[in-house]
């Protein structure tokens, strides 16, 4: 069995150090050209971008609605109210809302609110606002207050 010489010192990480690595001239387009692939994927997926070439649209399809899907539990969360007041629609309603407009900057706060308002504007529900849900604690709250007991 031979015996365990010194290994050699690991190389660059593949890319690093080559002609299109860090620091040489492609580096700044392929960059340039990952953000843009990038940005055009994160369209397609929750703003209701065309699908960029190499990918699958079906998969796409399914994936943004995932998402959507998401988006209204979380929503359906902080606003039960407007669940009981779309009863059924609830879904079609928020899908409606969400294909082709993204997470607003606020977050799922932010979201339920546009929602709502636009449902008011709509004449789906009633004028009056409904206060903006309170927080509910996090989990880490509600664990600090067991343990503590």
């Amino acid at each position: 069995m031979p015996e365990p010489g010194p290994r050699p010192a690991p190389g660059p990480p593949s890319g690093l150090g080559s002609p299109s690595g860090p620091g040489s001239p492609a580096a700044p387009e392929a960059r340039d050209e990952l953000a843009r692939a990038q940005a055009e994927l994160l369209a397609a997926l929750v703003a209701g971008g065309e699908t960029p070439a190499g990918f699958d649209e079906e998969r796409l399809r399914i994936q943004a609605s995932s998402l959507i899907a998401k988006r209204r539990g979380q929503v359906a969360r902080l606003r039960p109210d407007l669940v009981r007041a779309l009863g059924g629609d609830f879904a079609a309603e928020f899908a409606a809302y969400a294909r082709g407009r993204p997470k607003p900057p606020g977050g799922s706060r932010a979201d339920a609110r546009d929602f709502a308002e636009g449902l008011r504007a709509a004449g789906r529900i009633p004028g009056d606002p409904d206060p903006e849900p309170s927080p509910r604690p996090g989990w880490w709250s509600r664990l600090v207050r067991r343990r503590g007991r």
